[in-house]
């Protein structure tokens, strides 16, 4: 991965929260909760899930930067959704929680080492897990969410 590219990734990963925040931007506070679109995570999980996953991603990264060949858990996201009550939960505290996460984490991203992008360890469901590789996932992560928002904002004014 280039310079370059790395810097894009990185700017995609900052506007992340904010593509989700507008995203919720006019949808009705019932219609949060609702499955909107069968078989699909309510706007509601939605954010609880982005929350988890943000603070389990930074998690991730830091564990990359200090450890030697950390072993990278994988983990169940639709067992945290059901048993985490992900849609019986207010999605203010989560919103904070995934700002404050990706803040921080933004924080090591932008004074990362050559040397930092280059560090690896193992995935337990993917494999060879690099900073690079966190990147990748986690720049795209809250923008698909975004859009997954937005369908669901879509069919509830059908």
């Amino acid at each position: 991965m280039t310079v370059d590219e790395r810097k894009a990734l990185i700017a995609k990963y900052a506007a992340g929260y904010d593509e989700v925040v507008d995203a919720l931007e006019g949808i009705s506070k019932d219609r949060l909760t609702a499955h909107l679109i069968p078989g699909k995570w309510s706007a509601c999980e939605i954010v609880q899930h982005l929350a988890d996953s943000e603070m389990t991603s930074a998690l991730r990264l830091r564990r990359l930067l200090v450890e030697d060949r950390p072993v990278i858990q994988g983990y169940d996201q639709e067992l945290f959704a059901s048993r985490l009550n992900y849609n019986e939960r207010e999605i203010a505290p989560a919103l904070e929680a995934f700002r404050a996460a990706r803040t921080t984490t933004l924080q090591l991203l932008e004074l990362m080492t050559e040397d930092d992008w280059q560090r690896e360890g193992t995935h337990t469901e993917s494999g060879r897990y690099t900073a690079e590789d966190w990147l990748k996932i986690y720049a795209a992560h809250a923008h698909g969410h975004a859009d997954q928002i937005r369908r669901l904002h879509q069919a509830s004014e059908k």
